[in-house]
């Protein structure tokens, strides 16, 4: 008895909200879901992933795979967008805004290839463009590329039920049954 007081002295039972583990601040902290493969992705990477080519400005989103661990962004640049400054053999430099407290800074971070993919951000604009560019070949008048405002929503009125007549649901008293 004396030998099992004496443990129970030295480490005393904690309630369940307490946890023995220490808190951790590490380099990929809370990245468990972030970094992971889909599901039923695992594996290796597909050929396309290393056949891309990116060049000099063009406009990649950065988006950490749990399949290479080398060359990974870190946790604050995962989906975010940015602009290609540099290209080596492996891997290829972005440049990013990060926000810091109330300003923006521009950083530029090396990633490898795997972690990176060409943005569909401009896709829209660059339709855009070419629509207009074939109008104005075609000899049509010359078209706006800027993106069309939104038009206000024409008049119209509001049906309810299709006809039927309208139910007004009002709350039944609590009567307590014993």
């Amino acid at each position: 008895w004396n030998h099992y007081k004496n443990q129970v002295l030295r480490f005393p039972l904690r309630p369940p909200s307490q946890s023995i583990m220490p808190h951790s601040f590490g380099y990929r902290a809370r990245t468990r879901k972030t970094f992971r493969r889909e599901f039923r992705r695992n594996g290796q990477l597909p050929t396309s992933t290393y056949l891309r080519t990116f060049k000099t400005g063009q406009i990649v989103d950065v988006i950490g795979t749990g399949y290479q661990q080398k060359g990974m962004p870190h946790k604050q640049y995962h989906g975010k967008t940015g602009v290609v400054w540099n290209i080596t053999p492996r891997a290829i430099g972005v440049e990013l805004n990060k926000r810091v407290r109330n300003r923006v800074i521009k950083k530029r971070i090396h990633v490898r290839i795997e972690h990176v993919k060409p943005s569909r951000c401009n896709e829209d604009f660059k339709k855009r463009i070419a629509e207009a560019n074939a109008i104005q070949k075609a000899g049509g008048k010359a078209t706006t590329k800027r993106s069309p405002p939104g038009l206000p929503v024409a008049g119209h009125f509001v049906s309810h039920n299709k006809g039927r007549a309208v139910e007004t649901v009002t709350p039944q008293r609590y009567v307590l049954l014993v």
